[in-house]
């Protein structure tokens, strides 16, 4: 897979569906017919074996109508199929020196052609170097979020200079700080109201707390340099690590209000992959119901896994996002369907 400078990103992938969807690959231009006549099944594009995991991350796709969604939930079995058939795309090695002790697992490193680059000086690229990836949004909005790994002691400095510097004015945090006796992330805010932190240059202040099924809401303030920002910051702490919430209804509460806010919109876990991956998956998959009508979740996971390897990281999270659109999909328009889809 050939990398690409931070200059030149790929053309963004269209997970919005229309009669015709183009997808780009190296060099030719391959437009594809996606969206199915209502009264067809599911229209599946599946790569060749023989094609690069570049190759298949830029073409495959299952257009789901509303009514082909439901269908879907009842086949987990299918749907896990679906899921272990997409490549990884998980990179083997970074060459920036010394970045290997800003990583919280070594085998989970941001894609490079997506890389977040934070500021500083080009002769230290070290200093510049974050675990953390843009990735597109419905559409191929280009760095509606930012998935990155829960910080490190030594890194929440970096965190927040990248909050500052992308201007970020949400945070999703969906992990724990500790989980199994093991911690799964550093604690970079004040968890206690009017509390604040210090972190090298930038002070953070918990303003409110609002306390929510399933989720905490904090409002806090940075300040640097003279100039202060808010930044909504929401912890969900309810995922247990590399398995499923019971229920998705609380999770669908959280991103149809993320959905609503100006990006990007920083999402973390602990490695930045397996739950951070869901919920980008599914406020994708809920923007696309919503305007479009149907929903393509395979689209969706091969977009993210070329941004960022490895997102969504079981079978049971992969099912687990369509339950929760399904879910989802019920409250529009008083869940009737506006096309069979049978």
């Amino acid at each position: 897979m050939s990398v690409m400078t931070p200059e030149r990103r790929p053309e963004p992938i269209r997970v919005k569906s229309k009669r015709l969807l183009e997808r780009r690959g190296s060099s030719a231009s391959l437009t594809i017919e996606l969206a199915p006549p209502p009264e067809s099944p599911p229209h599946i594009v599946t790569p060749t074996r023989e094609c690069t995991a570049e190759e298949f991350l830029l073409s495959a796709g299952n257009v789901l109508s509303r009514a082909q969604l439901r269908k879907a939930v009842s086949d987990p079995a299918s749907l896990h199929k679906e899921f272990w058939e997409v490549p990884l795309n998980l990179p083997e090695k970074l060459d920036i020196c010394g970045s290997g002790v800003k990583n919280r697992y070594c085998s989970v490193l941001p894609n490079p052609q997506s890389r977040v680059i934070l500021p500083g000086p080009s002769e230290d690229p070290l200093s510049s170097y974050i675990n953390a990836n843009y990735i597109r949004g419905y559409d191929g909005e280009d760095a509606r979020y930012i998935a990155t790994q829960g910080p490190l002691a030594h890194t929440v400095g970096d965190f927040w200079k990248m909050v500052w510097a992308e201007k970020v004015s949400v945070v999703v945090m969906m992990t724990k700080l500790h989980e199994a006796a093991k911690t799964k992330c550093d604690a970079y805010f004040p968890l206690d109201k009017n509390n604040r932190v210090q972190v090298g240059p930038f002070t953070v202040v918990v303003n409110s707390i609002i306390s929510r099924e399933g989720y905490t809401v904090r409002d806090l303030e940075i300040r640097h340099e003279g100039e202060r920002r808010h930044v909504q910051h929401y912890w969900f702490d309810s995922w247990p690590d590399h398995a499923v919430p019971q229920a998705a209804d609380t999770l669908v509460s959280l991103a149809s209000e993320v959905i609503s806010l100006p990006g990007p919109v920083i999402v973390h876990c602990s490695a930045g992959i397996g739950r951070t991956g869901c919920f980008i998956a599914l406020a994708t998959g809920m923007t696309q119901l919503r305007r479009d009508g149907n929903v393509d979740v395979l689209g969706i996971l091969c977009q993210m896994r070329y941004d960022r390897g490895g997102m969504v990281q079981t079978a049971e999270q992969y099912e687990f996002v369509h339950r929760a659109l399904c879910l989802y999909e019920q409250t529009l328009d008083g869940g009737k369907s506006s096309t069979s889809g049978e």
